[in-house]
């Protein structure tokens, strides 16, 4: 991108977002209770076949000047700079079925990250993806078949969403999802910290940063999930497969050596009137990730990754939880853990982490629709990881050929508020101390302007 015309890619990415269409299109018969007329009560009729949503988001973000001892090939620019980022959705949903429904989600993206990704662990912008891009790309980046069994257990409500349709479902069921999808759309779910485009905007509070979850450079892997649902309890599984190389976007076709593996369990529960939820993760991912010890010990596996012959598996558990307050006020935590023996290989350069956060409505000042969060994160990387990088190793974010070890510590707070109709905008601000886990960088200042724009 040419740094001398922000002003030209704002106006662009608002045109973009303007452009798209102001309601919501399906194909509907008669809600539950009435005829076309809406004269008998008493008829049967089907739910919506069909449906449309869009959604369009603009992140700009600048990082001021801050001190740095020296810089290498992984580093976060010391001097200061500015960089957005524009996506826009097209998600179509088909009932096919009873309890069937395609998903296909079109993604458009356009622009880079501060330093094109690269330089902080817990990335400052969850719309930024390793691979950007100058003019505006296109993929397909969902495209899923769903399928749900009920088991009674009485009805709930499912409120309808981009990538689901609404309306009445046994409480107790199975459902099983199959295609091209985000492993985020199904795990890691937080109420208050799970959407960049509307919540925070930093890797580590929109996932479990030690959880490297099956993707690619874009957040997209082919894969199967289930999911039971049972009263208070959910359990999850997960089979994806995993790319071919680190931050990659071809899949590895040898899926009995390379895939990737989650177990989650959910509880939830109610302190007095107010939800809460407590999720256990497992993840089990294998590829050709390399093995720190052998990479330190081999100076050619050290410098070209592309000598890994072999299969190498790494372990991870990461805890959620989330709990209402108040009416408007939340709180949310996440910890995670891998065993640190193995480079990363789809998300981010995490061995350990923590988070803790609150999330308030802006209804005691009389705006309901607006939201003030603030979080801090800790991240670290295990013994071997450190010296991976000190000797010259690169990591998916990270690496500086020198590291002067201390763990990142990140703090981001955020106001969102609503402009007009579907418009809302944010403004966000991150301090990042020892980015890239080094002592010799920073602390730097992160400023942010997002706008979103959905239905």
């Amino acid at each position: 991108m040419n740094p001398s015309l922000p002003a030209l890619r704002l106006a662009a990415a608002l045109a973009l977002l303007s452009a798209a269409p102001a309601g919501r299109c399906q194909t509907t018969l008669p809600a539950p209770g009435t005829t076309a007329s809406g004269s008998d009560p008493a008829s049967p009729v089907a739910a919506d076949r069909w449906d449309f949503h869009a959604q369009g988001t603009f992140v700009g973000q600048a990082v001021l000047p801050f001190h740095a001892d020296y810089a290498g090939p992984g580093s976060l620019r010391s001097r200061g700079e500015a960089k957005e980022t524009v996506s826009l959705d097209l998600i179509g949903g088909a009932r096919l079925w009873q309890g069937a429904e395609f998903r296909v989600d079109g993604l458009m993206w356009q622009g880079y990250g501060l330093s094109d990704a690269r330089g902080v662990a817990g990335f400052p912008n969850g719309e930024a993806f390793r691979k950007g891009t100058e003019v505006p790309n296109a993929t397909l980046s969902r495209v899923f078949v769903r399928q749900v069994v009920g088991f009674g257990g009485g009805e709930e409500t499912v409120e309808a969403g981009p990538l689901n349709f609404g309306g009445q479902r046994d409480a107790n069921r199975l459902t099983l999802t199959a295609g091209k999808m985000s492993a985020k759309d199904v795990f890691d779910a937080n109420r208050y910290a799970n959407d960049p485009r509307t919540q925070f905007l930093n890797w580590s509070l929109m996932a479990n940063g030690a959880w490297d979850y099956p993707a690619d450079a874009l957040g997209f892997a082919p894969g199967v999930a289930l999911e039971l649902d049972a009263g208070d309890w959910s359990a999850r599984y997960g089979l994806f497969g995993v790319m071919r190389s680190a931050n990659g976007v071809g899949v590895d076709q040898s899926f009995g050596k390379a895939r990737a593996m989650v177990w989650e369990l959910e509880h939830r529960h109610r302190l007095g009137t107010h939800p809460g939820a407590v999720r256990l993760l497992l993840d089990l991912n294998r590829g050709r990730m390399r093995r720190y010890e052998d990479t330190l010990a081999d100076a050619a596996l050290l410098a070209d990754p592309s000598l890994q012959k072999g299969y190498n598996g790494e372990l991870g558990y990461g805890l959620n939880l989330e709990q209402e307050i108040a009416g408007d006020l939340g709180l949310f935590s996440r910890l995670g853990w891998n065993d640190g023996n193995t480079e990363p290989w789809m998300f981010t350069d995490v061995d350990r982490t923590a988070s803790l956060g609150l999330s308030l409505k802006g209804t005691r000042w009389g705006r309901g629709s607006d939201t003030v969060g603030v979080a801090g994160v800790w991240n670290e990387i295990s013994g071997v990881h450190r010296r991976f990088l000190a000797a010259g190793g690169q990591g998916i974010l990270v690496g500086e050929n020198r590291l002067n070890y201390g763990p990142e510590e990140i703090l981001e707070t955020y106001y969102r508020f609503q402009v007009a109709g579907a418009w809302h905008a944010t403004l966000d601000y991150q301090f990042v101390n020892h980015p890239a886990y080094n002592r010799d960088r920073g602390p730097a200042h992160v400023f942010g302007l997002r706008l979103h724009w959905e239905y």
